[in-house]
């Protein structure tokens, strides 16, 4: 039996992708690795490590090793799996139907993307497709706006940087 997804190359690094399509609720992967403290999670993440999956406040998988292929799953704010807890531990299943060669992500929480990613902004394929649209909109916008009044922005944005 082929696995239902590969290893392959995506924007933010490596990624899981679908090799065949994935009904909504199937299981994708276990997230496995050695149990540690959340205590000495912290302290390992302080030295560099990632890969930490909290289960609750005592206790946090260890997924560095290469043999976890729950690890390359990407975050993704707009997610097409979840994590879900099963006997002590995590599996990842279809949050909606997934279709071959689309790269398998889920949301990696909210403290995740505050520390994480707030402050070079999120690359997933969602927050990047928003980012785009906004800066197309914006060009459309500034095409619409006559020549004189342009030109007047461009100089009255030369002189603010003048004063700063």
């Amino acid at each position: 039996m082929s696995r239902i997804f590969r290893l392959g190359r995506a924007y933010t690094g490596l990624g899981l992708f679908a090799t065949k399509p994935i009904k909504r609720g199937a299981y994708i992967a276990t997230y496995r690795g050695r149990l540690l403290t959340t205590k000495e999670a912290d302290r390992r993440e302080s030295r560099g490590a990632r890969y930490m999956f909290e289960l609750n406040s005592k206790w946090t998988i260890d997924g560095s090793p290469r043999w976890n292929v729950a690890r390359y799953i990407n975050h993704s704010c707009k997610p097409n799996a979840k994590p879900v807890g099963r006997n002590g531990g995590i599996v990842i299943v279809a949050e909606r139907p997934i279709e071959p060669d689309e790269e398998i992500t889920y949301s990696y929480g909210k403290e995740y993307y505050e520390y994480f990613l707030e402050n070079g902004g999120c690359k997933c394929a969602a927050c990047r497709k928003k980012r785009a649209a906004r800066r197309r909109k914006l060009r459309e916008a500034r095409k619409q706006r006559p020549q004189k009044q342009r030109r007047a922005t461009a100089r009255s944005r030369k002189a603010q940087s003048r004063k700063g």
